[in-house]
């Protein structure tokens, strides 16, 4: 039998203390404190105080339109009161919904009891039976899911993400003039500057944020299969789907004329795809930090108190980069399988989508996590000029590009006769190291124009980089 599993069950048999109420997800544990804002939307309780909401909006807009004719009123005070159900929700809110839920088995028949009880307290049970009227638990969910997530994104995961990319612009602007030798296929190639290439990072990652924040949220209010069969079998003569729309819109949502129960979905999928696509982006950035690290490219600067190795004191491992690597890797995975289910609905309705939304939270909880270390990542490193430098005069080879491009264009204007420029420094460079002298002494021996000529002596591969500069500052 093997010796570890003995040692596990002999230490399972003595052990006598029991851990109870500890987090499974290290998002609730040891992350806690970085994520948390998006449990104040996310979590079940964030998602029963949406409900409450919707529940609550829909009473008030029946009675205010008057909808079923029953001639009856809300002061505004009575208004503010419902409102305060939303408003002044807490954790005594969540342990009543819970209490009444114990006896329903029914989250969304939970609420509705809910906001029945408080029309109880202001004594108006004459409203009650206006409370959930003609709705299925669907069009109280999707709707809030809707403000669940659209509040999730535009407080808390928009504003990080956005801070994160003010500090990657902010380096690439500081770094716009600082060369580097680029590595196409990992081998030395045309200089850049890191300023450039880390603006790069950031117009891609600016992309993905304007399609989140442009992103079109969706929301039915139209019954048990999208018909309005039951609205239409109380009240004849109302416009159900024009009441259906204001209200959507009321909320701050568009409108879905045509469903089945459900809501199809498909906005949550197009918008977790956005954040995938985002997280992707940023796990490259990280990747390319990491390497720019270990090249030596930057150091990393030692934050007191802190330790790199367990055994080798020496050591700043680049932590941060790699823990959102990770982190990035979890997100794009929970969220791309919310993508994949949610658009998908047997016939007119199934349930798959109740257990996979109850993980949005994680999905952007460990992107949100990412993005908080690459954040921090980027104020523990400094660049170092010397390093870049003399990688740079290490590699005078990759000068080869310019100059058989100036010659192809000397042959074009008729300033020059030679065959195959292309050919002609490829023999010089292909394979080899090639030094200041070695490169100097091939272009005095050109037979181009004298301009040419000297514009190529002056030529280093520090200075090598084109518009790299000026593009970066255009970002």
């Amino acid at each position: 039998m093997n010796t570890a599993r003995v040692l596990s069950s002999q230490i399972g048999q003595n052990r006598v203390v029991t851990l109870s109420s500890q987090p499974l997800s290290p998002l609730d544990g040891r992350y806690q404190s970085q994520v948390q804002e998006l449990g104040e939307h996310l979590s079940e309780a964030g998602l029963n105080r949406a409900r409450v909401q919707v529940e609550v909006e829909w009473l008030i807009w029946l009675v205010e339109n008057d909808l079923l004719n029953t001639g009856k009123e809300l002061t505004d005070n009575e208004k503010q009161e419902l409102r305060s159900l939303v408003t002044e929700f807490s954790d005594d809110s969540v342990s009543a919904l819970a209490e009444i839920e114990a006896t329903t088995r029914h989250d969304v028949k939970a609420v509705e009891y809910f906001v029945r009880n408080k029309l109880s307290k202001m004594r108006r049970d004459d409203l009650a039976e206006l409370v959930h009227f003609a709705c299925t638990s669907e069009d109280i969910n999707n709707l809030s899911y809707a403000i669940t997530v659209s509040d999730s994104l535009e407080k808390v995961w928009l504003p990080r993400a956005e801070d994160a990319i003010s500090k990657i612009t902010k380096l690439a602007h500081d770094l716009a003039g600082v060369p580097m030798l680029s590595r196409t296929h990992g081998q030395p190639a045309t200089p850049t500057t890191m300023g450039k290439e880390l603006a790069v990072f950031a117009h891609r990652l600016s992309r993905q944020i304007e399609k989140a924040k442009s992103q079109e949220i969706l929301g039915k209010f139209s019954g048990a299969t999208g018909t309005f069969a039951a609205h239409m079998a109380a009240a004849p003569d109302v416009n159900w789907a024009a009441q259906s729309k204001n209200f959507v819109e009321h909320l701050g949502f568009t409108w879905n004329p045509l469903t089945t129960q459900i809501e199809s979905h498909d906005w949550q999928a197009e918008l977790y795809a956005t954040i995938s696509h985002f997280n992707r982006i940023l796990h490259n950035l990280a990747t390319d930090i990491w390497t720019y690290i270990s090249l030596g490219y930057f150091k990393q600067v030692p934050v007191a108190g802190a330790t790199g190795s367990s055994t080798m004191p020496h050591k700043i491992n680049p932590i941060r980069f790699e823990n959102a690597e990770a982190n990035l890797e979890i997100s794009s995975a929970i969220l791309d399988s919310l993508a994949e289910t949610l658009v998908t609905s047997r016939l007119q309705r199934d349930l798959t989508d109740s257990s996979a939304q109850r993980n949005i939270g994680v999905g952007l909880g460990h992107s949100l996590l990412a993005i908080d270390n690459v954040g921090r990542g980027l104020g523990e490193i400094a660049i170092s000029e010397g390093v870049l430098m003399a990688d740079l005069l290490e590699n005078w080879e990759v000068l080869g590009e310019a100059i058989q491009t100036a010659i192809r264009a000397d042959v074009a204007r008729g300033q020059s006769k030679i065959s195959d420029p292309y050919a002609l420094l490829k023999e010089l460079t292909r394979g080899k190291r090639v030094g200041e002298d070695e490169l100097l002494a091939f272009v005095n021996g050109l037979e181009v124009s004298q301009e040419t000529k000297d514009r190529l002596l002056l030529l280093k591969p520090h200075t090598y980089v084109g518009l790299a500069e000026s593009l970066t500052k255009h970002l």
